[in-house]
């Protein structure tokens, strides 16, 4: 027997959103070490209007977000799935509804960025049909970061 799972539409007020995120900070602190400051002030939270939550049942056990980037463009932001709950697919799933939404409010690409030291978020975004593209806005000329984007 397993869980229902369940996705929320929502944005950046959701407590259960806010305490995923808590959770994926101190999780890329730890892997970003002294880099981590840098990557932070790119992530904060306040103006995300498009923030997905997944539920197992009652647990919220999953977070990505949205976040128009260009007029056409969506960034893909913020994606997290509890230790306990990985391998189950379920970040695929965020990020394939994360892709139906934007297309639903009429964009063309999402864009993302990642650090080279993610490797499973690499090979998530790779399953996911993403292609490796030159590291845009911020993150150019970062030797950490690795960015894709994906033509809905």
């Amino acid at each position: 027997m397993f869980d229902m799972m369940s996705l929320l539409r929502t944005n950046s007020e959701n407590q259960d959103f806010r305490t995923l995120v808590r959770e994926l900070d101190a999780y890329l602190a730890e892997k970003d070490g002294d880099e981590h400051a840098f990557y932070a002030q790119f992530n904060k939270i306040e103006a995300i209007h498009h923030v997905l939550v997944v539920y197992e049942g009652e647990q919220a056990v999953g977070c990505g977000a949205i976040k128009q980037y260009a007029p056409d463009m969506m960034e893909v932001k913020r994606m997290f799935v509890l230790p306990a709950h990985r391998s189950k697919g379920i970040a695929s799933k965020i990020l394939v509804e994360l892709e139906n939404w934007a297309r639903e409010l009429g964009f063309a690409k999402c864009i993302l960025e990642t650090g080279k030291r993610q490797t499973e978020a690499i090979a998530l975004y790779e399953r996911n049909q993403y292609q490796r593209t030159a590291n845009y806005g911020q993150y150019a000329g970062v030797e950490n970061s690795v960015c894709f984007e994906k033509i809905l």
